[in-house]
Parts: C-alpha cells; structure tokens; sequence
C-alpha cells in the first residue's frame, strides 16, 4: 500500500508523522503542500472520505487563516466556497494530510495513524 503524504517541510507536526512512517516502513509519496496544492476537486473527495467535518480541514493555528480573519466567516461560507479557499492557498489547509485513496486522516494523532498506515 502506498499512501500520499501532502506535508510542508518546517512543519513540526509533518516531520512527526513523517518519521512515524519511515519508523514503520510505510511506503508514502510526498507532495508539497505549498507548492503542490490538492485541486478543489481532490480535497472534495478527500473530505467526503475523511468522515470529518470540512472545517477540520482549516490549520486555524495558521498566520494565513488569522490574517483573511476565517474563524468568522467560514461559518457563513459555503463547503463550495471553503473548497476553493482551500485550494487556492496550501497553507490554509490542516497539516499533514495523508490518504490511501479510501481513508484520510487530517493532521497527526499516532493512534489514527496507527488504526490507518500500520501494515
């Protein structure tokens, strides 16, 4: 199984998972989050499989989100709207973000990451 791992490299939180998945011979391909940005389209289809709210997938802890002042109105925005915000700016998007093409996990808990990657 080989998983795509959107990470930012100065990321703290990305280098945690990211050694998480080298500690367990996860095979990954990495793509920059900031110069490669998911389309609208694949964060769609990530956000249907990911089971979890699209708002989750905001890094509300970003300088970027603070500054467009989100945490008011992305709760007025439409999901269409909070899809292209969110492709138009890879570092609005809560990171790492890692998929398989069936599942999705949106930041880095270990235990999700277990329950997901662990061959």
């Amino acid at each position: 199984m080989a998983i795509t791992f959107y990470t930012y490299p100065k990321c703290g939180t990305c280098r945690k998972a990211k050694k998480w998945l080298d500690e367990n011979e996860v095979n990954y391909s990495e793509i920059h989050l900031v110069e490669s940005p998911p389309s609208k389209e694949t964060l769609k289809d990530l956000h249907e499989k990911s089971g979890v709210e699209l708002k989750k997938f905001f890094n509300t802890s970003g300088m970027k989100y603070r500054e467009l002042g989100l945490k008011d109105k992305l709760p007025t925005m439409s999901d269409d709207e909070k899809l292209e915000l969110l492709a138009s700016d890879g570092m609005l998007i809560k990171r790492p973000l890692t998929t398989d093409g069936k599942h999705v996990t949106v930041g880095f808990k270990e235990p999700e990451f277990e329950e997901n990657w662990k061959a």
